[in-house]
């Protein structure tokens, strides 16, 4: 970041872009729960032969995709707030105070989410119904769910959230910083995606619940930068010629 006392202006929001790509990938979403693709994908990742799905057993995949992988974000997570803090105190880092705030905020808001929403949809895992080996029985996300002892804990994808949570770092380099802010997209989206397909593979998750959790966390993200970051330029500096390109 470019250390400077003040805020620079924000580049103009792409609103067709920034809101209108998650809605389109949403309304998809719903169209898909018309079709079977879900359960198709899951079985490409499954055999009864080889005693259910091919990485539920997998040592990367659980120990270092999933457990240390998630620690290693909530280590990110624990700086952030540390650095937030720090912001009130050290003068060096009082001109990032906003935007240490807002990805605290995001990072917290962007995890928080899931856990609430797994125990009020109660969507079961592949791993747990009939068609992989286990006893529940499936039905779509709009659908009832059908009578069980064991509600699932499913959707949204809370493993992909871990990675698509740092959207975060786009919006908060996103005036400051515009290329690694696009690089950081990248690597949000990159890492988020790798573990969507790691936790298939192990049959935690269908396809469209990691999508979902992606446009969840993307849209929180924006909401954040929206309220706590962004700043359109002013009539002075519109009128020095300091206005952002809009991209």
């Amino acid at each position: 970041m470019v250390s400077t006392a003040l805020r620079p202006a924000s580049r103009p929001l792409n609103v067709r872009i920034a809101l209108g790509v998650p809605a389109a990938v949403a309304l998809t979403l719903v169209l898909l729960e018309l079709t079977t693709l879900d359960m198709t994908l899951a079985k490409l990742f499954y055999s009864s032969a080889d005693g259910g799905f091919i990485g539920r057993h997998s040592f990367f995949l659980e120990d270092i995709l999933h457990d240390r992988a998630k620690q290693l974000v909530i280590v990110f997570s624990v700086f952030s707030v540390l650095g937030f803090v720090a912001s009130f105190f050290i003068a060096r880092l009082a001109p990032f105070k906003r935007e240490l705030g807002c990805l605290v905020l995001s990072l917290a808001l962007a995890t928080a989410f899931v856990t609430p929403l797994k125990a009020v949809t109660a969507v079961q895992c592949p791993w747990s119904l009939k068609e992989f080996g286990g006893k529940e029985i499936y039905s779509e996300l709009l659908s009832p769910r059908p009578a069980t002892d064991k509600p699932g804990r499913c959707w949204p994808g809370g493993h992909a959230a871990t990675g698509f949570t740092l959207f975060a770092l786009f919006f908060v380099l996103r005036d400051r910083r515009p290329r690694l802010a696009r690089q950081a997209l990248i690597f949000a989206f990159g890492l988020g995606t790798v573990f969507s397909v790691g936790r298939m593979m192990q049959g935690a998750h269908f396809f469209s619940h990691n999508v979902w959790t992606a446009v969840f966390c993307w849209l929180i993200c924006l909401g954040c930068y929206y309220w706590v970051l962004y700043r359109p330029a002013s009539k002075d500096e519109r009128a020095v010629g300091v206005q952002p390109v809009s991209a």
